[in-house]
């Protein structure tokens, strides 16, 4: 049978599947969440797919996401990282990955888990929006602002207010499946 999906992903694979089984599923522990800010902050400036399709290479290059390793890099594997050709190599968005890992350590530090400190904005429930087509969801909104505007001050780097909102998209603090979605009423 086949399944109505969000119009973003339809045609392509490696999209359905994120899509299907990813896009939009509260996620609460801290490794995966942390996955997913890496990736989204590297996907600043190119499309979602590119960034999907690495994602793989990404994961090996970053030792898992595990940020208590990435946070104690040295240069010698920043230059590492740089020379490889399976990830974005932007020296900015590297760098900024080591400097997250160890602020996002001192978030959990404070908040008891990074969950706490991001979920805290939607009273730890998802916020359901009633998207009709995906061309007209928002690319940023006042809480993402709000976030970002956090984040920023706390040092977070590549952490704009519309990498923000696509974050919260992809880990499930907002519903913006499309409402004839499939998965518009399962997450």
């Amino acid at each position: 049978m086949l399944k109505n999906r969000c119009g973003w992903c339809v045609g392509d694979s490696v999209y359905e599947e994120y899509h299907d089984i990813e896009w939009g599923v509260p996620i609460k522990d801290d490794q995966t969440l942390f996955e997913f800010l890496v990736l989204e902050t590297f996907q600043a400036g190119l499309s979602w797919i590119t960034i999907l399709r690495k994602r793989e290479n990404f994961r090996k290059a970053f030792d898992n996401f595990d940020y208590k390793r990435i946070a104690s890099y040295k240069e010698d594997k920043i230059q590492s990282l740089l020379q490889d050709e399976g990830i974005v190599r932007n020296k900015l968005k590297v760098r900024g990955t080591v400097v997250n890992a160890k602020l996002f350590m001192e978030l959990q530090n404070e908040y008891g888990s990074f969950s706490n400190y991001l979920w805290a904005y939607v009273d730890h429930k998802p916020i359901k929006n009633s998207v009709r087509d995906y061309k007209n969801a928002p690319a940023n909104t006042v809480l993402s602002d709000t976030i970002s505007k956090d984040l920023k001050k706390r040092g977070f780097k590549f952490v704009g207010s519309t990498v923000i909102y696509a974050f919260m998209q992809a880990i499930g603090m907002v519903n913006d499946h499309e409402v004839d979605c499939w998965r518009y009423h399962i997450v």
